[in-house]
C-alpha cells in the first residue's frame, strides 16, 4: 500500500516514456531524417510541434540549418527547450508559444506538420486537411520539402466502431488515403514519398501514451485524483480499441509543384 504522503503530494507523470508524439518508430524516423535533409535545408518550421523532437534530430543532421517549433503547450514546448539545451541546440532552434492559424513564420526549406494540420486552419473536420494542405504550400520554399502527417481511415468505420471513438465521431472526419494524396496534389505537390504506419507502432504509441500513468494509478488507488485518472485512462484505452485498425497515419514527404 502507498503511504498517506505519496499518495497526496505524488501526481501522474505525463508522456515520459514517449519520444514521438504519434505512432514513429527509431526506424521510420531514422530514414525521415535521411530524406528530408538531402536536399540541405537551411530553415525548417515545425507546425504543432510538442516538444520537437524530429525538428531537433533534423537539426542534428543537418548542422547549418536553424529550426522554429510553434505549439499551443507551453508544458510540450518547455520540454524542447531542455531536449534542445541538452543536445548543444539552444542556438538553433526556437520554440514559440503561438497560432500556427495564419502563421506568417515561412517560407522555410523544411516544414514540419505531423499530427497537427488542425493547428493550421479553424475549420472543422475533414475540411481543415484541405486548408492546412494551402497553408503548407504557402509556408514552403519552392525547392523545399513538406511532411505532412494526417489520419486517414484504412475502411470505413462502422456504426459501432465510430460510437466508441472520440466525441461526435462520424466517419466524415478522415479521408481515405487516396483522397488525402488527391488533395494534396490539388494544393500544389507531388508526393516524393508515400508511408503509413504500422499496427506496431500503433501500439507503442498508444501503450506508451499511457503506462506511466497506468503504472502510477496502481500504485496510488487512494490518491485524490485516483478516480478522474482512472476513468480518463478507461476511457482513452475504449477509444482506442475502436480505431485500432481502423484510423490510419500517413506520413507523406511532398514536394511543391512549380
Amino acid at each position: 500500500m502507498t503511504n498517506t504522503t505519496d499518495a497526496t503530494t505524488s501526481h501522474p507523470p505525463r508522456l515520459t516514456r514517449l519520444t514521438f508524439h504519434g505512432p514513429l518508430s527509431e526506424t521510420r524516423a531514422n530514414a525521415l531524417v535521411q530524406r528530408l535533409t538531402r536536399t540541405n535545408p537551411r530553415t525548417v518550421l515545425d507546425i504543432g510541434c510538442g516538444w520537437g523532437e524530429l525538428m531537433l534530430r533534423i537539426l542534428t543532421a543537418a548542422p547549418e540549418a536553424t529550426g522554429v517549433g510553434i505549439d499551443i503547450k507551453a508544458e510540450d514546448l518547455a520540454r524542447g527547450r531542455r531536449d534542445a539545451e541538452a543536445r548543444g541546440l539552444t542556438q538553433r532552434a526556437e520554440f514559440v508559444e503561438e497560432s500556427a492559424v495564419g502563421t506568417s513564420r515561412g517560407p522555410a526549406d523544411l516544414v514540419l506538420c505531423v499530427g497537427a494540420s488542425q493547428a493550421l486552419s479553424s475549420a472543422r473536420p475533414p475540411e481543415y486537411t484541405t486548408e492546412a494542405l494551402r497553408a503548407l504550400r504557402r509556408l514552403v520554399t519552392d525547392d523545399g520539402r513538406v511532411l505532412l502527417g494526417e489520419g486517414f481511415w484504412q475502411r470505413t468505420p462502422t456504426p459501432a466502431e465510430l460510437s466508441g471513438m472520440w466525441p461526435g465521431a462520424s466517419a466524415t472526419d478522415h479521408h481515405d488515403l487516396a483522397t488525402l494524396l488527391d488533395l494534396a496534389v490539388d494544393a500544389g505537390f507531388r508526393p516524393e514519398w508515400t508511408e503509413t504506419a504500422s499496427l506496431d507502432e500503433w501500439e507503442e504509441f498508444e501503450s506508451a501514451y499511457q503506462a506511466d500513468v497506468e503504472v502510477w494509478l496502481a500504485q496510488h488507488p487512494g490518491h485524490p485524483l485516483a478516480a478522474e485518472t482512472r476513468d480518463r485512462l478507461d476511457r482513452h484505452r475504449a477509444q482506442w480499441m475502436s480505431y485500432r485498425g481502423v484510423l490510419g497515419l500517413a506520413y507523406l514527404t511532398l514536394a511543391p509543384a512549380r
